[in-house]
């Protein structure tokens, strides 16, 4: 089976930014509002059980509260938390993690299909790709973000709107000629759930999850690239986790 596709997620995947961009932008729209709020590294490993944003907004303030919070304070909050994690993102405190740039240009030179599909906020995804990938972002055939399904990873909707539009290309690609790169277990659930092999880069958060129950991974690896190593799964026999190793892990 040749490999045709790639489905990207975007959070801890392309760029470790639940750790470098998220949760400082989180804190920062806490204290904007005056709130006795402050996300350590630690605690926040806990609240990304809670898939979106705007839900872990919510999820924190019926805690802090003890009452279901305002709609208009969580809106407020999740508008201001965007804006901080935007200009993280235009000042530099996010970069690509290992090997992502030259798998993209690798598979976009095989003339695979590229996609992303997250199910953050479009906004949010094109100050990174813009800040991180600029022209480079164009070998994305098109995009799934958070506004385009009703429900979130791991929920598999955002990976079966995908893959409805990848059979009804041109190209038509059929869903056992895709592979999904996650890094997280609600990504890799919802990839299993919409029937789709997946090879899972732990990113620093969510690795002891992953590691503890895999879920049916075709792959768990420690990143991408020429120091990547396979955790589980099959070893590589080549030189890194290129696109030779993911195509090898089709049947």
């Amino acid at each position: 089976m040749a490999l045709k596709a790639l489905l990207w997620d975007v959070d801890g995947t392309l760029a470790e930014t639940e750790r470098d961009g998220h949760r400082p932008a989180f804190n920062r729209a806490f204290a904007d509002a005056g709130l006795p709020l402050q996300w350590s590294q630690q605690e926040y490993d806990r609240w990304l059980s809670i898939s979106g944003g705007h839900e872990r907004i919510a999820a924190q303030l019926a805690q802090l509260q003890g009452a279901e919070p305002e709609a208009s304070l969580v809106a407020a909050l999740q508008g201001a938390k965007q804006e901080h994690y935007r200009q993280l993102v235009e000042q530099g405190a996010l970069s690509l993690r290992p090997g992502v740039e030259a798998l993209l240009r690798e598979a976009a030179q095989a003339g695979l299909l590229q996609v992303i599909v997250t199910t953050s906020g479009r906004g949010a995804v094109a100050a990174l790709l813009d800040q991180l990938l600029g022209p480079l972002q164009q070998v994305f055939a098109f995009w799934i973000c958070g506004e385009d399904v009703q429900r979130k990873k791991p929920d598999p909707e955002a990976y079966q709107l995908a893959c409805s539009r990848l059979t009804t290309s041109p190209q038509s690609v059929d869903t056992a000629e895709v592979l999904v790169i996650e890094d997280s277990a609600n990504g890799l659930a919802a990839a299993r759930a919409a029937g789709l092999r997946a090879v899972v880069s732990l990113s620093h958060y969510g690795a002891e999850a992953v590691l503890a129950d895999p879920c049916g991974a075709a792959a768990v690896v420690s990143e991408l690239g020429p120091e990547g190593q396979v955790l589980l799964g099959p070893p590589c026999q080549g030189h890194g986790l290129t696109l030779s190793y993911l195509q090898a892990l089709l049947p």
